[in-house]
């Protein structure tokens, strides 16, 4: 099993510890640089994320394509907004247009009041991962289809729809952990992604996710995300974290956000809130972070030395997870630092644990 390393291209240098939450500003230069610091850090694709507030991730991977060559991107996209067979074909363009170096991560969105903003009134989270289910359903009908097709649904009606363009490799990230969100990957998803919670909570769910697929007659891969802090020393990686926290808490104190209390309304943030009830889990889990913004998105950490980190995410790798997406918490510095000392690293003890027989993943 192969180990695949994305980054993330967050639209400008900053994060939450710049400011109380991440801010959604446009920085072209930022983008250029962190596409060249990623191919050439040896990543294999990155995240362009989506919100209601965001720039529009199919376009900025677009640009990244146009720019690049060997690097690979997941696209976040929002079921809702773009009929399905269209999102299909602008997808598929740009699965043909990159030589296949496309990806789609599946946002079915969990708060209500981020929905709204794009015109998502009234919808629950059930009827949401149901749309998703549906939306992916005929997804997956445009792109293979050679004749036209009819679809009626709960949520599209659709008459003779084909394509002229179809995607070489394209494949499908999803996430969230309410039976819902298991049973849409289970149907659907090439990849399953999740956050950095515990070894024990990451086996859990992905024993879930693998019982789900298999109903389906299907396998999936498992993606994990993390906020990887590293440096030469333990003592230096763990102080780093600690600065970290504090700068994070002053902003959000500055911007009156809560740093306590949260009660997070998707099923994903409750449990990572819940991994961070305690500051360290597992070896080198930190959750710091995740408890202060109520674990809002990839917000948990491995803390250590290159080799120490490398030994943990390994630790996942052996548990079935292998895909990594990592990020820093100084966006282009840190994946600069990941390319140059932990990427490699991870790589040749994957190699040479395979090579011999001695790590038995999943």
């Amino acid at each position: 099993m192969s180990v695949n390393f994305i980054g993330y291209i967050g639209f400008n240098n900053t994060s939450e510890i710049h400011g109380g939450v991440r801010s959604r500003a446009l920085d072209p230069r930022y983008v250029q640089d962190a596409l060249k610091a990623q191919e050439e850090g040896g990543f294999d694709r990155v995240l362009i994320p989506f919100g209601s507030s965001s720039p529009e991730s199919q376009i900025v991977a677009a640009y990244g394509a146009a720019l690049t060559s060997r690097l690979g991107f997941l696209v976040a996209h929002r079921p809702g907004f773009t009929q399905p067979t269209l999102a299909a074909r602008q997808l598929a363009t740009l699965d043909q247009l990159s030589n296949g170096r496309v990806a789609v991560h599946i946002i079915t969105g969990g708060a209500d009041e981020e929905m709204a903003k794009d015109g998502d009134v009234g919808t629950t989270k059930a009827e949401r991962y149901a749309r998703s289910d549906e939306y992916l359903e005929i997804l997956r009908k445009e792109w293979s289809s050679m004749e036209p097709f009819d679809h009626e649904g709960k949520f599209y009606h659709i008459r003779r729809a084909v394509s002229a363009v179809h995607p070489n490799n394209l494949p499908v990230f999803f996430g969230g952990t309410s039976p819902e969100a298991i049973d849409v990957a289970g149907r659907h998803a090439d990849v399953y992604a999740t956050w950095g919670e515990t070894l024990d909570a990451t086996r859990e769910v992905v024993s879930r996710v693998r019982a789900s697929a298999a109903r389906y007659g299907r396998s999936v891969g498992f993606s994990l995300s993390l906020r990887p802090v590293i440096a030469e020393t333990e003592e230096a990686a763990w102080k780093r974290a600690k600065e970290i926290e504090d700068l994070v808490r002053a902003n959000r104190e500055q911007q009156g956000l809560a740093v306590s209390g949260h009660r997070p309304l998707n099923d994903g943030s409750r449990r990572l809130l819940e991994t961070a009830s305690d500051n360290r889990r597992d070896a080198r889990l930190w959750t710091g972070v995740a408890a202060l913004t109520g674990a809002a998105g990839n917000s948990t950490g491995l803390v250590g030395t290159p080799e120490q980190v490398a030994e943990g995410l390994i630790e996942y790798y052996r548990h079935g997870i292998n895909n990594f997406l990592i990020r820093g918490f100084e966006p282009l510095e840190d994946a600069k630092h990941y390319g140059e000392a932990l990427v490699p690293l991870v790589r040749e003890r994957v190699a040479a644990l395979e090579a011999s027989g001695e790590l038995k993943a999943g």
